[in-house]
């Protein structure tokens, strides 16, 4: 019963997400042979089949996690909340550094194998991102290195 009642509100979500995606979201060119307007949509309808699925046929098993998982899932949001704000005016090197750190130490990796994934993920993502996707990604605090 939780998984309907769960899927019903994702559902109800989606269903918004998905009439925003359609009807608000307007690109002002294209650049992909999607354009940037079809992911959203995509998403949202792909959203709206999964949660019809989970309520018209749920899991058997009941849904028992700890209060551990629970507080794990707390930090994750708050880690992904402060990304999101940091990654503007800190940049994509430094917010994805913090992020990917943080969340390493999370599932219990130690600090240095932390540090090195954090710094190996920022900077990589940084050059895949600029270099081989054109993308425009933030530069940041580091904005006096290029």
């Amino acid at each position: 019963m939780a998984d309907r009642i769960f899927a019903s509100l994702l559902l109800i979500s989606a269903i918004a997400y998905s009439f925003i995606a359609f009807t608000l979201i307007k690109a002002p060119f294209q650049y992909d042979p999607l354009g940037p307007e079809s992911w959203p949509r995509i998403l949202g309808v792909l959203a709206i089949f999964c949660c019809a699925y989970v309520i018209y046929k749920p899991d058997v098993w009941d849904l028992h996690v700890e209060r551990k998982t629970w507080i794990r899932l707390a930090g994750l949001v708050v880690m992904l909340s402060a990304y999101a704000w940091l990654f503007q005016p800190a940049g994509f090197v430094i917010a994805t550094f913090l992020f990917c750190a943080a969340l390493s130490v999370m599932l219990g990796a130690n600090i240095k194998a932390s540090l090195i994934f954090a710094v190996v993920t920022g900077v990589l993502g940084y050059v895949i991102g600029t270099i081989l996707l054109d993308l425009n990604l933030p530069a940041g605090l580091l904005a006096f290195l290029e």
